[in-house]
């Protein structure tokens, strides 16, 4: 049995894209009959019960701009500290470099373990979003940079990913290590529950799940689906989640003339609910060009429905065209055009999707099996005393 910490700045309730990340290898561990504690950023203090896994959260405060998300300083919480003290690890993995990956480096250092760290997000897109600044983005991926040097292993949920982190200026080796999902069906209750909720029929239904955040290209979608419109294209488009530019992109649905045709469904904690959406919808549309390798993706997938992205995205690295998902150019023009070719063809469709289902989920038990030997290798690496020496002043 090991006894692992999983640190992550961003955790439940809040389910983004490397939240369920981290949940999911928590609990995976926990089911293999390994130990894990969670470290976190205090999110919710009501009752956490049934986790299988120990979570130890630290004092926290709201991010300027983007109110869902939490940062602070745990060696600055007793509490916490307290907690930790009393808990045993063989190895620290953390998910972020920020808050929670500069205490994942304090207890390395502290208790002499191995770090391993993953690579998750195109960081300068959002240093450059809060700051405007190039060269203050061009400071924060250097401090990025810096941290993943300070690791004993660092890997990247895909190799289009890695190559970011390279680009970025980071020379060590790269372990990819991807993303799984939790393979599963829908309830037919579900996805009655989601006609009956957004008044749905038989009109096909696009869908994307994510934060509501321009970043993720939600202008093509919301574009393309206007010039699906004007074409007399029957559908629906439901947008499922929260984020800071909400007011800004129910201003643009206005403004294009699709509210009668679209949904924002908001955050939705129900994972039946969203398995309905992914079993009700057509076709997934998330022509992102900041994901890295996207949960929801492979959950839609899951679903056997298949997902349009950008051609040469770092997300769509599992795409194939035209057998188990779609690519399209980055305009709104050549994501219209996909989407209508997909829906004129429902048979055509429907075996892709369930190519998307044969082809892209992995179960993360088979992940976390080759993590394991990962952490194992590292921990016996880290007895021996052959493992990079890590350097922060300890608080």
């Amino acid at each position: 049995m090991l006894r692992i910490g999983q640190f992550t700045d961003t955790f439940l309730p809040i389910v983004d894209g490397v939240g369920r990340v981290a949940l999911a290898y928590s609990e995976t561990l926990c089911k293999m009959g390994h130990q894990v504690t969670v470290v976190s950023p205090m999110y919710d203090t009501g009752f956490r019960g049934g986790y299988p896994f120990e979570l130890v959260d630290f004092d926290a405060r709201s991010l300027p701009g983007m109110k869902q998300y939490k940062a602070g300083e745990a060696p600055w919480d007793p509490h916490y500290r307290h907690r930790m003290k009393m808990i045993p690890l063989d190895i620290v993995h953390t998910h972020s470099p920020f808050t929670a990956g500069s205490e994942a480096l304090r207890l390395a250092v502290l208790r002499k373990l191995p770090l391993v760290a993953t690579f998750h997000s195109k960081y300068y897109d959002d240093f450059l979003k809060v700051t405007k600044s190039d060269k203050l983005a061009k400071a924060g991926v250097k401090f990025v940079v810096d941290f993943y040097n300070r690791c004993d292993e660092v890997w990247a949920v895909g190799q289009n990913t890695a190559d970011v982190l390279h680009e970025y200026g980071y020379e060590g080796e790269i372990q990819v290590m991807p993303n799984g999902v939790t393979l599963r069906t829908a309830s037919p209750a579900s996805v009655e529950e989601v006609n009956r909720r957004w008044g749905l029929k038989k009109e096909p239904l696009i869908l994307f799940v994510g934060q509501m955040n321009w970043k993720k290209n939600i202008l093509t979608i919301l574009e393309a689906c206007a010039e699906l419109k004007q074409q007399n294209q029957k559908f629906h488009l439901i947008l499922a989640g929260q984020g800071p530019d909400m007011r800004e992109i129910e201003r643009k649905i206005s403004e294009l003339n699709l509210k009668e045709r679209t949904h924002l469904a908001g955050h939705i904690t129900d994972n039946e609910l969203l398995d309905g959406l992914y079993t009700r919808a057509s076709i997934f549309a998330f022509p992102s060009l900041y994901d890295a390798a996207p949960m929801v993706v492979r959950e839609a997938a899951v679903m056997g429905t298949p997902s349009v992205m950008v051609r040469g995205s770092t997300a769509a690295e599992i795409i194939r065209n035209g057998e188990n998902g779609f690519l399209c150019e980055n305009t709104p023009e050549d994501l219209a055009r996909v989407i209508r070719e997909a829906l004129a063809n429902p048979e055509t469709l429907k075996r892709i999707g369930q190519n998307a289902r044969d082809t892209i989920p992995v179960p993360w038990e088979n992940i976390l099996g080759a993590a394991v030997e990962r952490y194992t290798r590292l921990i016996a690496l880290g007895r021996e005393g052959k493992l990079n020496k890590k350097y922060l002043r300890v608080i």
